[in-house]
C-alpha cells in the first residue's frame, strides 16, 4: 500500500511531537531530581527511591498518594545512625552507671553493675532481661522527665564514639539525612520508629534529623504524674517497662501513635522485619528498604551472625519480595557527614 507524501509528513510530525513531549518530560524529571541524594551512587537503590517518590507525588498519576497519606518510617539504630560496637543508648547507660558508682558502693559486688564497672559488658548483658531491667532502673528511672532530658543532653554533648572519637550525634548517615530531606521536600511526613528509648531519642531527633519529638515512636518506661516540691506538677520516670517498640511491637506502635499505615519504610535488622512487612502489605504503591552494612573500611560489615543489628530473616525476605537493599559499600559515596 502506497502512502502519500501528505500522510508521511503528518506521521513524521506526530512522531516528532511525541519525541519532544517525552524528551521534555525526561528533562523536567531530571531537573526536578538534580542534586538530590548527592551522597548516593547512581545505582538501583537510588533509582528505586526516586522512581517511587516521583510516582506517588505525580498529581493525576495512577499511583498518586495524597500528601496526608505520605507517611515514611525509619528505624534509628543502624538505619539513621551507627550501632556498633554497641547500641549508643547502652553506651549512655554504661557511662551513667560509672558516674553513679561512687553513690552505690554495693555495685562493685552486684551484677550486672560489677561487670560493667570492670569493663566486661558481655557478661553484664548475659544476665538477660533481669540485668537489663536493673540497668534501666538505675540509669533511666527515679527522676523527672526534665531531669532525664538534661542528663541525656549532657552526655550527648561530651561523650565520644570509641572508634571514631566523634560525638555520637555525628555518627549519623549523611545519605539518610539527604533521604529524609528529599522525602519532606516531596510532602512526606517522616517518623522514627525504633526500639530505642523514646525519651532518649527525642533529645536529639529534631536537631539531627529534622524530626520533631511528636514524630518519634520508641520503647518507653512507665511515667507517673506527681506533685513535687512546692506543689509543682511533675512526671516521674519509673523502673517498669511500658512498651517495647521492636519486632512485632513496631507495627503496633505505628498504629497506636501514628494511626496510618506507612507507604515508605526503612530498617536494617530483623527487628525491623514486621514494620517492613506491615508497610509493604498496604494497598497501592509501597517502598520497603534495608540498609545492609557491607563496608568494613568506612563503617562495619555485619549481618546474619551479628549480636548487634542482626540481619538474617529480613535480608532473605527482602530478596524474595524485591525490597530495596542498600549495599552501604557500593551505594553510598560517603557515610558520615563532614566533621564539624
Amino acid at each position: 500500500m502506497r502512502i502519500g507524501l501528505t500522510a508521511l509528513i503528518a506521521r513524521a510530525t506526530v512522531l516528532s511531537l511525541i519525541a519532544l513531549t517525552f524528551g521534555a518530560a525526561t528533562l523536567l524529571s531530571e531537573e526536578r531530581n538534580a542534586g538530590v541524594l548527592e551522597s548516593w551512587n547512581d545505582g538501583a537503590a537510588k533509582r528505586a527511591i526516586i522512581d517511587f517518590v516521583v510516582r506517588v507525588t505525580k498529581d493525576g498519576g495512577a499511583e498518586f498518594v495524597p500528601q496526608a497519606q505520605r507517611i515514611a518510617v525509619f528505624d534509628n539504630d543502624g538505619t539513621l545512625w551507627a550501632e556498633q560496637p554497641l547500641y549508643f543508648q547502652l553506651a549512655f547507660a554504661i557511662d551513667r552507671i560509672k558516674s553513679l558508682a561512687p553513690e552505690h558502693p554495693g555495685w562493685t559486688t552486684t551484677e550486672p553493675f560489677k561487670s560493667i564497672l570492670a569493663g566486661d559488658v558481655e557478661t553484664a548483658l548475659a544476665t538477660g532481661e533481669k540485668g537489663v531491667a536493673q540497668i534501666v532502673a538505675a540509669t533511666h528511672a527515679g527522676m523527672t522527665t526534665e531531669k532525664f532530658g538534661e542528663v541525656v543532653d549532657e552526655w550527648l554533648a561530651n561523650a565520644k564514639h570509641p572508634k571514631t572519637q566523634r560525638p555520637y550525634t555525628e555518627m549519623v548517615y549523611q545519605p539518610m539525612l539527604e533521604l529524609l530531606l528529599y522525602l519532606r521536600d516531596n510532602g512526606f511526613k517522616t517518623y522514627i520508629v525504633s526500639g530505642g528509648g523514646v525519651e532518649f531519642m527525642r533529645r536529639f531527633a529534631e536537631d539531627v534529623y529534622g524530626i520533631p519529638p511528636e514524630q518519634v515512636v520508641g520503647s518507653s518506661g512507665v511515667v507517673t504524674f506527681e506533685i513535687g516540691d512546692g506543689g509543682k506538677p511533675e512526671l516521674i520516670k519509673q523502673p517498669e517497662i511500658e512498651f517495647v517498640d521492636d519486632g512485632s511491637g513496631k507495627p503496633v506502635g505505628i498504629n497506636r501513635f501514628i494511626g496510618r499505615r506507612p507507604i515508605f519504610a526503612f530498617g536494617n535488622s530483623d527487628g525491623d522485619l514486621q514494620m517492613l512487612q506491615y508497610t509493604a502489605a498496604g494497598n497501592g504503591a509501597r517502598f520497603a528498604g534495608i540498609v545492609h552494612h557491607t563496608d568494613s573500611d568506612r563503617e562495619w560489615a555485619y549481618d546474619r551472625a551479628s549480636h548487634i543489628g542482626k540481619l538474617d530473616k529480613a535480608l532473605s525476605e527482602a530478596v524474595t519480595r524485591g525490597w530495596s537493599v542498600v549495599d552501604m559499600k557500593a551505594d553510598w559515596r560517603t557515610i558520615f557527614p563532614e566533621k564539624r
